[in-house]
């Protein structure tokens, strides 16, 4: 059995933990009462441990504020015994087909024929089967069914959610659940009883303690509440009604925020307010960080919440998610650096995607500089086009070459850099720029910077902006340095880099102000886990270089597991390094069984100064035209972004870009 001691362990982690509430724009929410919306974490925090599980239950309770309410969907076993577990078809969050393989039945669930294993087919002492996870290396740590009355005892929650959501179908099997539900509320924990058969509420309405809400659950617009034969879309109209068994209603977030089939949000529909004109409280569910996000949110979960509970408009009373840590505090005073602008949106690179990362708020727009033939300076995430735009499409196909000093594929290369309202340069290739295609990097990067009025900077003036220029190429950086003191240098580290040795920090200090390095160098992940942490970041800091982290994406596949899927809690860590990592790790290796033990990692290396001290750039070699044939094609296109942008005329690559940071 588990230990309670990782549940404390764990919640050390969560670097917002036991926060109350959003950084919302207003203290004062448009809710029914006035009151912050309630976070509900359905099954305890699902999102990571198996539903329901005491694990799952007690992390929430650990990791989140104090007021969440702790949902359970009740089952009943044949003997009459409640249960959390969120499908009625218990083989779709535990291991009952492999512990009964003979007991498959078929019954009639809301009118459709559906076969699996049901609790009404086995006592509750039979029901030891573990509960499944979303990520298959808990399903070895044997998480057990947990009873609505161990639940209480064991986790003692300030607010218990109890949803009831097949009533009727108990009821054919000789089970009596509002008899149940009546006598478990008796024990105090119970503050909210939810169910999508209005007639069950209603048995319940003259029993329960008069502090206990009863809310009604809407499903799928087509489908009928079994108790009233009525689709829940025609029962949107009689909220009146509702009103008088019920103190709130419960519905599907896309209810709320309709959603179109290319994946983008409309206008909100009057159901918040006509809920709230009601009398009602109405609360949104569906919510987790691994699901799919419609575009307009940018795969961030936190602004999905906020658009439900802070919009300006309507706030709802409430929220059920899978990743109770989304309504937790957001942190704030970072620098945030764009990646090729708002990239996870719209395509590198481009002016929609420089632009919506401005809007975004970043602190810090990027631009990764490649040169034309010609001797533009371009904003481009490679120099191979192959990589992010449709030039293998094009006329311009068959100057694909090989060109050994940057890859030995073929490509269609770009050759140059570029500026406008930015903040980090970033300059590669540069000597093979200056020997074989004749372009000085760094003189084009100061000529440009002159010609923008930015070599005569006043670095006490408030007002002037602040201009850093990053490269892989310590040469590069060398001799920027001695003609751009004004900037700010930032050298990035090679990838996955285990330790920086004290003479390779003394060297790096001396070309650059600040280092780049990826988020691996300073967490070593295994399978998505966690192992350690690095001393990158604070040996780097101890000789007083900053240091930013590269690159962080919204999309929930993206973070480590520790992260909890969520980009904020991911982010947080990083700023806070003091916060012990790899508890998730431990657990694993401590608690589970074989099947959930981590291989082993190798340990990432250590960086010293000879992979950092590199020869002068070579002096810059003019060639002719006719000198570089694979050079000749200007950028013509990029990979299509999602439907709604795919026609736009914005899609200008060859721009000129001033990269500074936004005071």
């Amino acid at each position: 059995m588990l230990s309670y001691r990782w549940i404390l362990l764990l919640s050390v982690v969560v670097v917002v933990a036991v926060a109350a509430e959003l950084p919302l724009a207003s203290t004062t929410f448009k809710t029914l009462t006035g009151n912050a919306p309630l976070v509900i974490a359905r099954g305890g925090f699902s999102g990571l441990f198996p539903d329901s599980s005491q694990f799952a239950f007690g992390f929430a309770l650990s990791a989140t504020s104090t007021d969440t309410s702790l949902w359970c969907d009740v089952q009943l076993t044949k003997d009459g015994v409640g249960f959390c577990l969120r499908d009625l078809l218990m083989q779709n969050g535990t291991t009952i087909s492999q512990v009964y393989p003979g007991g498959k039945q078929t019954y009639r669930i809301n009118g459709v024929p559906k076969t699996g294993w049901f609790p009404v087919d086995y006592n509750m002492s039979l029901l030891t089967n573990a509960l499944f996870s979303r990520t298959d290396k808990f399903d070895f740590c044997n998480f057990r069914i947990f009873s609505v009355t161990g639940f209480m005892s064991s986790i003692e929650p300030s607010s218990l959610w109890l949803n009831v959501e097949h009533d009727v179908f108990y009821t054919e099997h000789g089970l009596n659940m509002t008899n149940y539900i009546l006598s478990v509320q008796k024990l105090g924990f119970v503050k909210y009883i939810s169910s999508p058969e209005l007639g069950f509420l209603e048995t319940l309405s003259g029993g329960i303690d008069h502090k206990v809400k009863l809310v009604f659950r809407f499903l799928d617009k087509a489908v009928s509440d079994l108790s009233t034969n009525k689709t829940y879309d025609s029962m949107l109209s009689d909220l009146a009604f509702i009103k008088t068994i019920a103190s709130g209603i419960m519905v599907p977030k896309s209810y709320i925020w309709p959603v179109t089939s290319d994946n983008y949000i409309q206008l909100p529909t009057q159901i918040v307010k006509d809920a709230h004109d009601a009398g009602l409280e109405i609360y949104a569910s569906d919510f987790s960080n691994d699901g799919i996000f419609p575009y307009n949110y940018s795969y961030d979960p936190l602004e999905e919440y906020l658009s439900f509970v802070s919009n300006g408009g309507f706030s709802v009373d409430g929220v059920l998610t899978d990743h109770p840590l989304t309504a937790s505090e957001a942190i704030g005073n970072i620098l945030i650096i764009s990646h090729n602008g708002a990239s996870g949106d719209y395509p590198d690179c481009t002016d929609l995607a420089y632009e919506k990362a401005v809007g975004d708020g970043a602190d810090v727009i990027d631009c990764s500089i490649e040169m034309t033939k010609d001797g533009i300076p371009i904003c481009m995430s490679s120099i191979n086009l192959y990589d992010s735009t449709d030039v293998q499409n094009s006329k311009f196909s068959s100057l694909a070459s090989v060109v050994p000093e940057i890859q030995t594929k073929p490509g269609i290369f770009t050759f140059n850099l570029t500026w406008e309202e930015i903040s980090t340069l970033r300059l590669q290739n540069a000597a093979f720029m200056a020997k074989s295609l004749g372009f000085d990097v760094v003189d084009l990067v100061t000529t440009a910077l002159s010609n923008a009025g930015y070599d005569n900077m006043d670095p006490t003036t408030k007002n002037n902006k602040e201009i850093m220029i990053q490269s892989k190429d310590s040469a590069v950086l060398v001799k920027l340095k001695q003609r751009l003191t004004q900037c700010k240098l930032v050298y990035s580290l090679p990838l996955k880099v285990g330790d920086v040795s004290d003479s390779c920090v003394a060297d790096i200090k001396k070309f650059a102000d600040a280092v780049i390095v990826d988020r691996e160098s300073v967490f070593a992940e295994s399978k998505g886990f966690i192992i350690r942490k690095s001393k990158v970041v604070e040996d780097v800091q101890s000789a007083g270089l900053a240091v930013y982290v590269e690159v962080f994406r919204n999309e929930y596949v993206s973070p480590p597991v520790d992260f909890f899927a969520d980009g904020t809690v991911e982010i947080n860590n990083y700023v806070q390094l003091q916060v012990p990592i790899g508890d998730l790790a431990q657990l694993l290796d401590a608690e589970c069984s074989t099947g959930g033990m981590l291989p082993a990692l190798a340990p990432m290396p250590v960086l010293n100064s000879s992979d950092v001290i590199e020869p002068p750039l070579p002096a810059a070699e003019p060639k002719s035209a006719a000198g570089s044939s694979a050079t000749n094609a200007c950028v013509v296109g990029v990979l299509a972004p999602p439907p709604l942008f795919s026609s736009s005329r914005e899609y200008v690559l060859l721009a000129t870009l001033l990269l500074l940071q936004m005071l």
